[in-house]
C-alpha cells in the first residue's frame, strides 16, 4: 500500500479528515477521526501518481511526495492581481481574509467567497476575519498584495505546530482587527487540547486525538507527536506499528 494522499476536515459535511491509500489501483479511505488507531509502518517513499475518478494510477518515479510530471503548478499562487484571469474561478467572487495562528502569527489571504470557512479550516487557522468581499480573483489578489506587504501571506507548518498548545493573543489580534475593521470574525476549536507542545514527527502510527487543517496529532507510548500529513504522502506502508526509536516528551516519564 502507498499512502497516496489526504483529505482535511470539511466545513457543514458528515465525512472526517482522512489519509487516502491505494493498492492496485484501489483507494482506500482511512478516517482520522479521534481515538482511531493507526497502525502503519512505513517503508520507502516515492512518486504519489495521480488520482483520477476514484481509481489511483501510480507513479514509479523516485522523487516525492511527486515527480514533476505529477506535481501541479497553480496559477495563482504568486498572483498579485496583474494577470489575465486565466482560470474559470478567477471571476466568481472572491473574499479577503486576515487569519490567526497561535500564539501571535497572521497572514492575509484570499479564496473564493463561498469556500471562506472551508478555506480557514483548510489552513488550521484559530481565529480569522472576513475583510472584504470583492467581484473577482484579480482585485482580490491586489487587495491581498498590499496588506501582505506588513502582515504576510504564508505561514509555514512547523511554525502553526509551534503554537498547537497555546492560545491565540487576543490584545494583538484584535488590534489587527480593529486596523481592518473586518465585515465578520471567526474562532475556531478543533478536536483536541494539548497541555505542551507536541514532538514534530513523521509517523503513521498511534492514537489519533484530531487534526487542526494539514496537522494530524497522535499519542504514542505516552508522548503526543505533530504530524505533517503532506510528509506522509508517498510512502509505501505495510500494517504493524513502527519500531523506529522515536523522542518521547517529559509526560511519557511521569
Amino acid at each position: 500500500m502507498q499512502i497516496v494522499g489526504y483529505e482535511t476536515a470539511p466545513v457543514g459535511e458528515e465525512d472526517s479528515p482522512a489519509l487516502l491509500l491505494a493498492e492496485d489501483g484501489e483507494l482506500t479511505r482511512t478516517p482520522l477521526t479521534p481515538r482511531t488507531e493507526l497502525q502503519y509502518s512505513l517503508g520507502d517513499r516515492f512518486c504519489a501518481g495521480t488520482i483520477d475518478d476514484g481509481q489511483h494510477f501510480s507513479c514509479n518515479n523516485e522523487k516525492s511526495p511527486y515527480c514533476d510530471q505529477h506535481t501541479s503548478r497553480w496559477a495563482c499562487a504568486r498572483c498579485t492581481g496583474d494577470c489575465s484571469m486565466p482560470l474559470e474561478t478567477c471571476h466568481e467572487e472572491h473574499a479577503i481574509y486576515l487569519a490567526a495562528f497561535a500564539p501571535a502569527t497572521f497572514k492575509v489571504g484570499v479564496t473564493r467567497s463561498w469556500r471562506l470557512e472551508t478555506r480557514l479550516r483548510e489552513q488550521g487557522a484559530d481565529r480569522a476575519a472576513h475583510l472584504r468581499t470583492v467581484a473577482n480573483g484579480r482585485v482580490a489578489r491586489r487587495i491581498e498584495a498590499e496588506i501582505a506587504a506588513d502582515i504576510g501571506d504564508r505561514v509555514r507548518v512547523p511554525t502553526k505546530i509551534h503554537g498547537l498548545h497555546e492560545s491565540v493573543d487576543t490584545e494583538r489580534w484584535e488590534q489587527l482587527c480593529t486596523d481592518y475593521e473586518p465585515i465578520e470574525e471567526f474562532s475556531f476549536a478543533y478536536d483536541f487540547s494539548l497541555s505542551e507542545r507536541p514532538m514534530a514527527e513523521t509517523i503513521a502510527s498511534g492514537t489519533v486525538r484530531g487534526t487542526q487543517g494539514r496537522v494530524l496529532i497522535l499519542d504514542r507510548a505516552g508522548s503526543t507527536y505533530a504530524v505533517n500529513l503532506r510528509d506522509l504522502v508517498g510512502y509505501e506502508v505495510t500494517e504493524g506499528g513502527t519500531d523506529r526509536a522515536l523522542q518521547s516528551s517529559f509526560a511519557a516519564f511521569e
